[in-house]
């Protein structure tokens, strides 16, 4: 049995965030992970000689605890952040229209690209800055809102079909990984108003240039190791249970590790399983939570067939489209990944399926397309990719305190103020690892007391 230290259970953003922070703070730190990599749902794997990340995952310039964890992993490098928001939305036939941020202030920074988005006519453009207003005074945490459907909110004030899935769906569905109808008004209220609404430049656009595993993963294992934190990958933790002397007794696979504190950073699926008894005074809450699926698809071609690193889509099953050729590794030809977010009806689809409908929509959207030849197609799913964020799910999260003294809760599902993104990820760890550190605290000044 190992001696009493910090148990960090799960390897993803937010074990990593945690953990990282339990050992700079002087910690003695056990990470445990079931997977044989770490990063959790962000990773990526190779494919008939290429590297496919598992979904395409973005951050924006707010998400400041992500960003900050770049340069502690020593791969901010290897990421971009645009200067300024800019967004190529295309229709079918090759339509684009932009939107971009100003240097004017907040609100006024998207105006005058709101004004000229030719997705939507002038009505609809007027009606959507109207109802952007009407929405930046929304409260994130009025249980009210909670309640409500962000779709039917839209729809209320006046927003058609077009300005729904055109504008409003085009950020919330990736974002919220839900639809409109599906949404909680309080979560797409905190969406628009962190990522659009309140700063100029909080939405300018964030992703990676290599594969998510270099940038999370492996950078995160060196960092851990260098830190002294002990990682165990292939590990599954069967049982977590309260000690009658004090502390906590983490059990897997033949294995014990006897804790001062543990941080249980896994998925909403999987803690009720291991949450001691009374730790969370509605366990049934965090099942209630439930999933919501993304599944991303993987498209080479034998030729380039998108002329930008990514663009939006509307009016077409197609989301977003990003070019990946060079984290791939591909050589010749083009490598793009589409991700399908809110993917409920894409999750069992059969692959061949998929194929025909996405890249038939791709030779619509792309008119590069239309002559190429898809090579290679793969699919990876997510069928518990993040917490439901429906209406009376965002505010009835946990946050990452618990009944039982030194334990904590971390994960993008946990009430962190943010939706299941990386950010939200991430500062779910580093609270969790202030709760460990209070526990560590009082449990150090009673030995002092003692001695």
């Amino acid at each position: 049995m190992r001696e009493r230290a910090v148990t960090v259970i799960g390897g993803g953003l937010a074990g990593i965030a945690a953990a990282l922070e339990l050992a700079d703070a002087g910690a003695p730190v056990t990470l445990l992970e079931v997977r044989p990599r770490l990063g959790g749902a962000a990773y990526s794997f190779q494919r008939d000689g290429l590297w496919l990340d598992n979904g395409q995952h973005v951050f924006l310039r707010c998400c400041t605890e992500y960003r900050k964890l770049l340069p502690r992993l020593g791969t901010e490098a290897d990421t971009v952040l645009q200067p300024r928001l800019s967004i190529p939305v295309v229709a079918p036939g090759g339509r684009v229209a932009w939107l971009r941020r100003s240097a004017l202030p907040a609100p006024l920074h998207l105006a005058g690209s709101l004004l000229r988005y030719r997705h939507l006519n002038t009505r609809e453009r007027l009606g959507a800055a109207a109802a952007a207003r009407a929405l930046a005074k929304v409260s994130p945490r009025d249980a009210e809102a909670d309640r409500q459907s962000f779709g039917a909110w839209l729809r209320r004030r006046h927003q058609s079909p077009a300005a729904i899935e055109g504008l409003w769906e085009l950020i919330g569905r990736p974002t919220l990984n839900l639809d409109s109808d599906d949404s909680s008004l309080a979560a797409a209220a905190f969406v628009f108003r962190a990522g659009l609404l309140e700063h100029a430049d909080a939405g300018d656009l964030g992703y990676a240039r290599v594969p998510l595993q270099r940038i999370h993963g492996d950078a995160a294992l060196r960092a851990l190791s260098d830190a002294g934190v002990e990682v165990r990958l292939g590990l599954r933790v069967q049982r977590l249970e309260t000690m009658r002397d004090g502390g906590l007794l983490v059990s897997g696979q033949g294995e014990r590790f006897l804790s001062s504190a543990v941080v249980l950073a896994v998925p909403n699926d999987r803690a009720p399983g291991l949450l001691p008894e009374g730790a969370v005074r509605d366990v049934g809450a965090i099942e209630r939570l439930g999933s919501s699926p993304i599944v991303n698809l993987h498209l080479v071609y034998d030729r380039p067939v998108l002329a930008r690193e990514f663009v939006a889509a509307v009016n077409s099953p197609l989301q977003f489209v990003f070019d990946r050729t060079a984290s791939s590794g591909l050589h010749r030809g083009q490598c793009l990944a589409v991700s399908l977010s809110a993917a409920d009806a894409e999750i069992d689809t059969p692959a061949e399926e998929l194929e025909a409908r996405f890249s038939d929509a791709l030779a619509q959207l792309l008119p590069a397309a239309r002559p190429a030849t898809v090579e290679r197609f793969v699919v990876t799913r997510e069928r518990f990719a993040t917490f439901r964020a429906a209406p009376g799910a965002w505010c009835s999260r946990p946050g990452p305190q618990t009944a039982v003294d030194g334990l904590a809760l971390a994960g993008a599902w946990t009430d962190t103020g943010w939706p299941a993104t990386m950010e939200g990820a991430v500062r779910s760890g580093r609270a969790a690892a202030a709760v460990a550190l209070r526990a560590l605290g009082a449990e150090r000044a009673i030995q002092e007391v003692a001695a």
